[in-house]
């Protein structure tokens, strides 16, 4: 998930009435105790109810389990071994509760996650990616967590390793690259690295003639741009809520680091790059629904940054250098996107001109640059489409494929001066294929197919185009995966996937982890839900703030469609979704506890009016967008509470329930998927199991190696199929 506000109460602020009682001494252990049938059955944690009452607005909410939440947690997320020690025991005591409940499950995790490492080349390598006399690739070694980044001379020649991340992270239990590049003289290359989960990352520049760093940057938001001369280096600072706050100019090689901008909104996220020509110095800064851009020529790197266009709420423009002229991409008066000209050397507001005109429904994602074309990135209907322009007499071909659900990803490149497009494409049956497209001869190559060395051969398998009828008439797309033997008499167990936020679009992608499922019987289905972008950004605007209910009534619309497509039956369905999927989770399992199986809330957003009530979460201002916000709106508060899953967990007979989280999260924080785990077992009449499974070491994106983060989705598969098993078990 994540502006300033008014006088408020700051939710969790201190250490309020009640919060301070020592709670170790109490007993969090899982217990076993005997049945009416002599069996014993494990006992869960039991989380001690201490009302913590909030006033706001004039309304009044009390929470019980408001004292898992450390009141350090900032140092938390960077230093886990200083959690409190009472919140310490109760997470450990969960994370014990879930695995004895599932030790069951643990040969089929097992069995699983070979499966889905035997679906990976273990030595895989991305296609090089030219620049200069150099070209650059990252690879694996066997056995390897994480990845070797290498170059070698252009046309062949020995290899170079520019760093490798499994030895860098051979002291540490968590190690995340977030961006890493090499410099443009090609003498250093540049990292961020977050050991923690927290995504606070440190910044090392290495000197690659003489092997060693030569200089670190401490508390960064991890993204950085060096300019087109390699003489200077820009990287955002990340203050004490973990939110981007700065930019800073340094010399590449050392010297004294000059502020160069500061947003002061904390409602924005900032950025920083150079433009496609390298004409400019980029800065940008933008929420949900307004941007601003800032520009630095980078003849000039030590210049002031100049605005281009000043904030307008609601109007979103991103400039593409194309050298002799800037394209904008904008939405002002164009809820899709539309295309226009601007002055090469100042695009300010006056000079933009007419070029794509907006076309409802078709939703222009973005653009990319190159000397004498321009590529723009397309979404219509929840599929991709690739648009290409030729400078010279603006003419303009695209690149289309044949299957029913596909994706497609523009891949860029470090060169500007080229006629070569490198782009990805997949489906939920066809393995990742890297192409190279010739722009003027309009041919494309294979450059990689992504190798499955356990054997895929995508004839075995169908993916389908559903169309659910939602309460309003919409129809909300849905992609479904099986294989072709499936039956459709509603016998197969179906898992349920959905986001449906912030208008990320959940592409129908290629899956080695999904056919563990799908290869056991099981029906694969992914909603299209509104809160995505997947039929335009008026999809997104649908599910959002005071629409933001459409998203769970398109999910349960979905179920219902494919339950009367013979896709399944009612009660013998999974759902699953993740962060901001997690809370439509909890939203649909308070709404229809009879349709689900078991559901998976991975890093759930389930919290929604604790934590858009508390400005001291690095996500809370940046979301008032998306959400409301319930400090000062009454109405954002009202609709906020009437469907935040946790506010609305009540005495129904829910089905079984995992969540899990990350210590380290900055997003999702881990006593969201804790207090609610709590409260459902509190409040559920089924007497099902409820899960929580915290990763100690961890934060939003689970572990970081590779082989590691599929033991977690193993844990969440085999998840599913006990809790499917369970249906069996109770007829």
């Amino acid at each position: 998930m994540t502006n300033p506000i008014d006088r408020r109460t700051i939710l969790f602020s201190g250490t309020a009435a009640g919060l301070a009682v020592s709670l170790p001494a109490l007993s969090f252990a899982a217990t076993k105790s005997p049945t009416p049938q002599g069996k014993s059955m494990l006992k869960p944690p039991v989380a001690p109810k201490i009302p913590h009452k909030t006033e706001q607005l004039g309304r009044v909410r009390v929470d019980d389990y408001a004292w898992m939440k450390d009141e350090n947690w900032q140092k938390v997320m960077r230093d886990p071994k200083i959690l409190r020690a009472d919140i310490r025991q109760y997470l450990e005591a969960e994370n014990a509760y879930s695995k004895a409940v599932l030790a069951e499950t643990e040969t089929l995790q097992a069995t699983m996650f070979d499966e889905m490492k035997g679906r990976i080349k273990e030595d895989d390598a991305s296609v090089p990616s030219p620049d200069g006399d150099w070209e650059y690739y990252t690879r694996f070694e066997k056995g390897a967590q994480q990845a070797i980044h290498a170059r070698r001379p252009r046309g062949g020649g020995a290899e170079q390793i520019l760093i490798n991340e499994d030895v860098l992270a051979k002291d540490h239990s968590f190690y995340s690259v977030n961006d890493a590049g090499h410099t443009p003289d090609h003498k250093y290359y540049i990292w961020t690295a977050d050991t923690q989960g927290s995504e606070y990352y440190t910044l090392f520049i290495k000197d690659l003639a003489a092997d060693k760093v030569i200089g670190t940057i401490d508390g960064t938001y991890g993204a950085f741009t060096v300019t087109p001369d390699s003489q200077w280096l820009f990287w955002i600072w990340r203050d004490e809520n973990a939110r981007p706050a700065k930019i800073f100019r340094r010399p590449l090689l050392g010297g004294k680091d000059e502020l160069v901008y500061e947003e002061k909104d904390p409602g924005f996220f900032i950025g920083v790059g150079v433009t496609a020509a390298d004409r400019f110095i980029e800065i940008s800064a933008q929420n949900q629904e307004t941007s601003e851009t800032w520009l630095i020529p980078t003849k000039t790197p030590t210049a002031a940054p100049v605005l281009v266009e000043p904030r307008k709420t609601g109007v979103i423009y991103n400039l593409q250098d194309w050298g002799d002229r800037f394209v904008v991409h904008t939405n002002e008066d164009a809820e899709d996107f539309k295309l226009m000209w601007a002055d090469a050397d100042m695009p300010r507001r006056a000079s933009w001109k007419p070029w794509i005109a907006h076309r409802p429904g078709v939703f222009v994602t973005g653009t990319l640059a190159f000397e004498t074309f321009l590529v723009r990135a397309e979404k219509e209907n929840a599929n991709d489409r690739i648009v290409i322009t030729q400078k010279s007499d603006l003419s303009e071909h695209a690149i289309a494929f044949d299957e029913e659900a596909y994706v497609l990803g523009l891949m860029g490149g470090f060169e500007y001066k080229t006629e070569t497009l490198r782009f990805r494409y997949a489906s939920p049956t066809t393995p990742n294929q890297t192409f190279d497209y010739d722009m003027a001869k309009r041919t494309r190559t294979l450059r990689k197919t992504q190798e499955i060395p356990s054997g895929h051969n995508p004839a075995d398998y169908v993916a389908k185009r559903l169309y659910a009828k939602a309460a309003d008439g919409a129809e909300v797309p849905i992609t479904v995966l099986m294989r072709k033997d499936t039956p459709l008499d509603g016998s197969a167990p179906l898992l349920l996937y959905g986001y449906g936020s912030y208008g990320a679009s959940m592409d129908p992608n290629f899956s080695i982890r999904n056919l563990s499922l799908v290869d056991r019987g099981w029906i694969w289905a992914t909603a299209h839900i509104r809160g995505g972008a997947e039929k335009g950004r008026g999809w997104f605007m649908d599910g959002r703030k005071f629409k933001k209910k459409n998203t769970f009534t398109d999910f349960i619309a979905s179920a219902e469609h494919l339950i009367g497509k013979g896709y399944g039956t009612e009660g013998r369905i999974v759902a699953y979704g993740g962060s901001a999927g997690g809370l439509l989770m909890g939203a649909i399992t308070n709404l229809r506890p009879d349709l689900w199986a078991g559901v998976i809330g991975a890093v759930p957003f389930v919290d929604v009016l604790n934590t858009m009530s508390d400005t001291s979460l690095p996500l809370t201002p940046p979301e008032w967008p998306e959400w409301g916000n319930p400090l000062t709106d009454p109405e954002a508060y009202d609709y906020i509470l009437s469907y935040s899953p946790y506010d609305q967990v009540t005495n129904l007979p829910y089905p079984p329930v995992l969540a899990t989280g990350g210590l380290s999260d900055p997003r999702v924080t881990y006593w969201e998927p804790a207090k609610w785990i709590a409260k459902l077992r509190d409040k559920s009449t089924s007497g099902a199991p409820m899960l929580l499974k915290i990763n100690m070491e961890a934060g939003h994106g689970g572990s970081s190696g590779r082989y590691d983060f599929l033991k977690e989705i193993a844990f969440d598969y085999a998840f599913a199929v006990w809790a499917m098993a369970r249906t069996k078990q109770a007829k």
